[in-house]
């Protein structure tokens, strides 16, 4: 492929093809849906899954689980890459790892897996640590620090819960109630 050849055939404004306007246009008469039959009718539209009137893959295929939409989503990263990212000494957090190119997706949490040799004393601060890279981390003379993560839905609830029972002002009013 050339250099002039690469925006050949392309047209910025190209006009719509106006279908039902004569035989010679080329798309003239039956304007391109055939002769008779469903398709050829006004305002038949097919549903996606339609296989010809049998029974179609998505009804014959059986269904187990579900998603859940409230998972989170867990980036992983071994040891053994900090090993080479990290010069002794350094600080290894979730900005510093998206930095390096590390972490590319999005995620909710970061877990440290223990995957790997450590030499280097290397201060690393994440969601969650398995149990064998919280101790190589360790063993290498770093620090290994938990990072806060988002507070589930039912741990707000209940902490609302119980500043409201703490409180003793709001303890016998209603929510919501206007005085009269």
């Amino acid at each position: 492929m050339s250099l002039h050849e690469v925006n050949q055939g392309i047209h910025k404004h190209k006009k719509t093809m106006r279908i039902g306007r004569g035989v010679g246009s080329g798309k003239g008469k039956t304007s391109g849906k055939g002769h008779k039959g469903q398709l050829a009718r006004a305002g038949w539209k097919g549903l996606s899954i339609f296989q010809g009137g049998g029974s179609p893959l998505v009804r014959r295929v059986p269904k187990r689980g579900f998603t859940n939409s409230f998972a989170l989503t867990i980036a992983n990263v071994n040891i053994s890459e900090f090993q080479d990212l990290f010069e002794a000494g350094e600080e290894v957090s979730i900005e510093t790892l998206q930095g390096k190119g590390l972490l590319k997706k999005r995620f909710d949490l970061l877990k440290v897996l223990g995957n790997g040799e450590l030499t280097k004393k290397l201060n690393v601060s994440a969601h969650r640590f398995s149990e064998a890279a919280k101790e190589k981390i360790e063993k290498a003379g770093g620090t290994a620090t938990v990072v806060p993560g988002r507070t589930p839905v039912a741990e707000k609830q209940a902490a609302t819960r119980a500043a409201k029972k703490a409180d003793p002002k709001n303890a016998g009013k209603k929510s919501g109630a206007k005085k009269s």
